[in-house]
C-alpha cells in the first residue's frame, strides 16, 4: 500500500530534500514529550527538525539529542509557551508541524493553537493538548489529528465508551464534519479522512501503553509527511503501521511490559526494514 514511500533514497538527496520539521510542544516539566516527537521526527526520514517550546525547558530538550535543532519561546509564568511567542514568524520555511505534545492545558493554549493552524498553509500534526474542539482545515490544507479515545470524547462531548463503542463511526463523523484527517489510537488504530474513507491499522501490541507512545506516534507522522507532502494519505497509512510494528518487534525483543516508548525509536528502522524488504519481494 505504502511501499513506494520505503523505496531507497535517490543519491543526489540531502536534508533540504526530505523536510523541515517544526515541533511546538513541552513545557517546563514536560520535557520528555517534545524531545520523543522531534527524535521520532528525525528517525523516521526528516532532513531537519526544529523544536520550539518554552525558553526555560530547551536545554533539556536539546540534551536528548545533539541533532534536534532548538528554538527558545516566549514563556508564561507557569512555564508554558506564552501566546505572544511569535510563531508564525518562526513556522516560514517548514515543511509541517507537529503540535501539542506536552504544551499543558493552560487557557491560552487553545488560542495559540488556533491561531497558528489558521497562519500555517502547511500540513499540521495536532496532538494532545493541541486538540482542541474548533480545529478543522480547509481546502488544501493537512490538518491530522491523532487523539486517543479519551482526547476523542473530549473533542466530541461523548461519552469514551461511546467512542469505543462506534471507534469507525465516530472517527468518520468527525473527519467529515471537520475536513480533517482523523489518527483514533487503542487497538486496531482508525484512520478516517474528510472524503468520508477509513482505514483500520492491523499493527499493535498492549505493550505500547506507556506514557510517550503516542508523542512517538505524532513525530512519526509529522516525519513521513514532511518527505512526501503531495502523498499525505499514504504517509499517515505508514507511520502509523510502522509505529505499531516497531512496537510488536520491541515487544517481542523486551516483553509486554518492558518496553518503553523511546524503545519504538530503535526498533521502527526494523520496522521499516521489515517492509522494505517485503516490497523488493512483491
Amino acid at each position: 500500500m505504502f511501499r513506494e514511500l520505503l523505496l531507497p533514497r535517490a543519491p543526489s538527496g540531502h536534508k533540504g530534500t526530505y523536510g523541515h520539521v517544526l515541533v511546538v510542544a513541552g513545557s517546563r516539566g514536560k520535557t520528555g514529550a517534545a524531545a520523543m516527537t522531534g527524535i521520532a521526527a528525525l528517525r523516521s526520514g526528516a532532513g531537519l527538525v526544529t523544536v520550539a517550546s518554552a525558553g526555560s525547558a530547551i536545554a533539556e530538550i536539546a540534551s536528548h539529542a545533539p541533532e534536534l535543532m532548538t528554538e527558545p519561546l516566549r514563556e508564561t509564568e507557569s512555564g508554558s509557551i506564552a501566546l505572544n511567542a511569535n510563531l508564525e514568524a518562526l513556522s516560514q520555511g517548514k515543511s509541517v508541524i507537529a503540535l501539542g505534545p506536552g504544551l499543558g492545558r493552560a487557557p491560552h493554549i487553545a488560542t495559540l493553537v488556533l491561531s497558528l493552524a489558521d497562519a500555517f498553509e502547511g500540513p499540521m500534526v495536532l496532538d494532545a493538548d493541541a486538540l482542541v474542539s474548533r480545529t478543522s482545515g480547509a481546502p488544501g490544507r493537512v490538518r491530522i489529528l491523532t487523539p486517543h479515545p479519551g482526547e476523542m470524547a473530549r473533542l466530541t462531548g461523548k461519552a469514551t465508551s461511546e467512542i469505543q463503542a462506534d471507534r469507525v463511526g465516530s472517527a468518520r463523523a468527525y473527519a467529515m464534519e471537520h475536513s480533517v484527517t482523523l489518527v483514533l489510537k487503542g487497538q486496531r488504530t482508525v484512520i478516517a479522512f474528510p472524503d468520508g474513507r477509513v482505514w483500520i491499522n492491523p499493527t499493535g501490541t498492549p505493550a505500547m501503553g506507556k506514557g510517550g507512545s503516542g508523542d512517538i506516534l505524532t513525530g512519526i507522522v509529522a516525519g513521513f509527511v514532511a518527505q512526501f507532502p503531495d502523498r499525505a494519505d499514504l504517509a499517515v497509512a505508514a507511520a502509523v503501521y510502522l509505529h505499531g510494528l516497531a512496537g510488536e518487534l520491541g515487544a517481542e525483543a523486551l516483553g509486554d511490559k518492558g518496553l518503553l516508548a523511546t524503545d519504538l525509536l530503535q526498533y521502527l528502522p526494523d520496522a521499516m526494514e521489515e517492509c522494505a524488504d517485503v516490497s523488493h519481494r512483491v
